[in-house]
């Protein structure tokens, strides 16, 4: 099982697990459903828990395949995915929404009501799984 500084892929997954649960709102469900279709595009993604603090005990969600995908950070009005090597991706569904202007980096903010195209998603995290491989 992989590590994440000291908690393991299976550890990282129940503090996910406790995370969805403890939000009990369209944000939990929104994270639960891109968690999914994650796992789905990439069955070898690794689940992972970082920046552990008192004021975050769960940490932040971190999936990874040959280096970071993208992070998933939970806000009062968004569920914010953040993608490592965002502007090196090809985004021809135009779902990055945040963080267009850095040169590393790119976000989707999804808010109450919104909903991700599935297999746009899917092709994302594919060729983000694509471009880690590519630089190792």
């Amino acid at each position: 099982m992989a590590e994440a500084k000291g908690v393991s892929e299976k550890e990282a997954s129940r503090r996910l697990d406790k995370q969805i649960k403890s939000l009990g709102d369209w944000r939990g469900e929104t994270l639960a459903e891109v968690r999914r279709l994650i796992h789905d595009a990439d069955p070898d993604i690794v689940e992972e828990s970082k920046w552990v603090k008192a004021s975050n005990p769960n940490g932040v969600p971190v999936w990874s395949h040959a280096g970071i995908i993208c992070t998933g950070e939970v806000y009062k009005q968004a569920v914010k995915l953040t993608f490592a090597r965002g502007a090196s991706l090809n985004d021809p569904k135009k779902l990055f929404t945040s963080s267009l202007e850095g040169n590393t980096r790119r976000a989707i903010d999804i808010r109450e009501g919104e909903k991700l195209d599935p297999k746009a998603f899917k092709a994302l995290i594919q060729a983000a799984v694509a471009e880690n491989l590519a630089r190792k």
